[in-house]
């Protein structure tokens, strides 16, 4: 199944319509700013060697989400959120939307912004 992925003004007005937002960065990540209302289940943890996979990811999101929950998946650039969103679909979950930009941006190559993330472009964040 392809993975439905969105700009943040979209994800913006979905979680308005009702989705949840869960954002799969780190917990330090997301203290220092998310978009408001998200939920944190981390892709992956801080370690002392640098990130390090969260290998309670699918479990923590069985226990908080039924399979057809309407989900937006968002990290800091897209990366980790589109492999979460696709773990996620392949676990059995329906109603995944990946949000491209993250949190930061997407970015090229050459690791200039491609295209600005919810922080950058004003959307409703909480710490």
């Amino acid at each position: 199944m392809t993975i439905r992925r969105v700009s943040p003004a979209e994800a913006h007005e979905l979680v308005r319509q009702g989705h949840v937002y869960v954002d799969v960065r780190s917990e330090p990540e997301f203290a220092d700013g998310h978009p408001e209302g998200a939920i944190n289940v981390p892709w992956m943890h801080m370690g002392s060697g640098g990130m390090v996979p969260n290998g309670r990811f699918l479990e923590t999101m069985r226990e908080r989400f039924a399979k057809d929950a309407a989900i937006v998946v968002g990290c800091k650039s897209g990366g980790r959120s589109l492999r979460a969103a696709r773990a996620l679909v392949d676990d059995g979950f329906t109603a995944v939307v990946d949000q491209r930009a993250g949190w930061d941006g997407a970015r090229d190559a050459f690791g200039q912004i491609s295209e600005p993330g919810w922080s950058r472009v004003g959307l409703p964040t909480s710490k």
